[in-house]
């Protein structure tokens, strides 16, 4: 792929305005800046993808092993996770060992295995956590989130990702071919991507989701969420290869093990406060994190004994979108269904997202691409929609709202069912993202939510009011 400056001039991409830095490419801003470059694309299908998180990385490499030529597109001036840990499951797992990814997640990832389990917060065993498929296959691993994204870049050519491209605007018709017309992403910077369809993977923030949709305002969880990381090592006792969830009234935490081992996952939901409210994220006083758990169990208490740092994250998500696509634009992942993390599927869900729209795309023409995006939106919708609600309902479940705690215990025993129909799924195996998808362009209509009603003034007090998402089951 060639980048062309206004003035025609050609250069390769990443020659001369960037550099490879500690594994990670980086991109010059001021030399992007004058060149004010426009990608140009071949003759195979092309995708621009705004985003180079998890869903970004994702969809790249399903569309790349679709042979479609996928370019990532990402705000930040080097590839890279703030944050934590983050769980993939059997559902995710199976799509990124198909990438041939499956040796380097075992080398970096934690696996998640037997033992895992639900506590009451004094230490009384609730229920075994199912941490595999129905069929028994174990493939659930903690993994750091910076790790997770490395891993993703390894299945997308290096000249493919470009760092320091933070999208500002969309233009659905800006270059006309002979028949088709295609879309341009303009960037900060002053360069601009054109390509036969833009992925918008730029997360709950998205810059690009207004050129699809309405004016969306997300909806607080009224809870925060403590996340760190700790070296396994100062907790020797705390056993190896688990997933374990201590649940008081109000509050809980889950722990899971990354790095194969070498360090432990936690993240503590708690209630927020009115100044909590009022920001997304900020550091975390360990002090006043103890202080939250005091009276839980020595095993939680000794963990969070040892904890030096932490940052907290405000906990939003969205109503359904009624509308995922316009014209050769799709959203992705948090982009189009931002979850609360209580079923740990938010990265998971993006990662099907990215194979699904690679399953509708792989054998269509530029033509076809907007009704293609429509199947996408239409199939991944019915999924979505379900996870999302009970992401939430599975937070109201830990932290027992509305029930006793023998209530929450019983359902916990149940929610089997809901597991296995999350880590069973094939995206793949979709019938209907596989299906031909010439001649679709006059049809097949987006799914649209049901109308629904915010509860915005309880949300924005931090009570759960979540009654206009509807609590769907498998």
């Amino acid at each position: 792929m060639e980048h062309v400056g206004i003035a025609g001039r050609r250069v390769r991409s990443g020659g001369g305005s960037g550099r490879w830095f500690s594994g990670r490419w980086t991109v010059d801003a001021s030399r992007a800046r004058s060149n004010n470059f426009v990608v140009r694309t071949g003759k195979r299908l092309t995708a621009a993808v705004v985003g180079g998180g998890i869903g970004g990385l994702a969809a790249a490499a399903a569309l790349t092993r679709a042979g479609i030529d996928a370019s990532v597109y990402e705000q930040a001036p080097v590839l890279g996770e703030v944050g934590a840990g983050v769980l993939i499951g059997p559902n995710s797992v199976r799509l990124l060992h198909r990438l041939g990814l499956a040796s380097a997640i075992d080398e970096v990832g934690g696996l998640v295995g037997e033992g895992s389990t639900y506590y009451r917060h004094d230490g009384t065993r609730v229920a075994p956590v199912m941490t595999t498929d129905s069929s028994g296959w174990a493939a659930m691993y903690g993994m750091h989130r910076a790790d997770l994204v490395d891993v993703l870049r390894r299945a997308i050519p290096a000249d493919r990702v470009h760092p320091g491209h933070q999208a500002v605007s969309f233009d659905q018709n800006a270059a006309n071919g002979p028949a088709t017309p295609r879309p341009r992403v303009s960037f900060e910077n002053g360069a601009a991507a054109e390509a036969d369809l833009v992925i918008a993977a730029d997360g709950i923030h998205s810059t690009l989701r207004r050129f699809v949709t309405g004016q969306s305002t997300p909806v607080f969880s009224g809870s925060v969420a403590y996340r760190g990381v700790l070296d396994s090592a100062r907790v020797p006792d705390w056993p190896a290869r688990v997933f374990q969830v201590w649940m008081g009234r109000g509050r809980h935490i889950i722990v899971f093990p990354l790095r194969a081992g070498r360090l432990l996952n936690f993240v503590c939901f708690v209630p927020a406060d009115r100044e909590m409210r009022e920001s997304w994220s900020a550091p975390g006083d360990p002090d006043a994190l103890r202080a939250a758990f005091e009276g839980f169990a020595a095993p939680v208490t000794g963990l969070l004994g040892q904890i030096d740092s932490t940052f907290w994250w405000g906990l939003y998500d969205r109503e359904p979108l009624a509308q995922w696509t316009s014209g050769r634009l799709a959203l992705l992942g948090d982009a189009a269904h931002p979850m609360l993390p209580h079923l740990g599927q938010g990265a998971n869900q993006s990662i099907e997202d990215a194979f699904a729209l690679a399953a509708v795309l792989k054998d269509a023409a530029a033509a076809d691409v907007p009704s293609a995006l429509r199947r996408y939106a239409q199939v991944r919708r019915r999924r979505t929609d379900i996870v999302q609600a009970n992401s939430r309902r599975n937070g109201e479940r830990y932290d027992q709202v509305n029930r006793t705690a023998d209530g929450r215990d019983r359902e916990l025993i149940d929610a089997r069912t809901l597991r296995a129909w999350i880590y069973d799924y094939d995206v793949e195996a979709e019938p209907e993202l596989t299906a031909p998808t010439s001649g679709l362009n006059a049809g097949c209509l987006e799914v649209r939510s049901r109308p629904v009603t915010a509860t915005t003034t309880a949300a924005r007090a931090g009570t759960r009011p979540h009654t206009s998402m509807p609590i769907l089951a498998p």
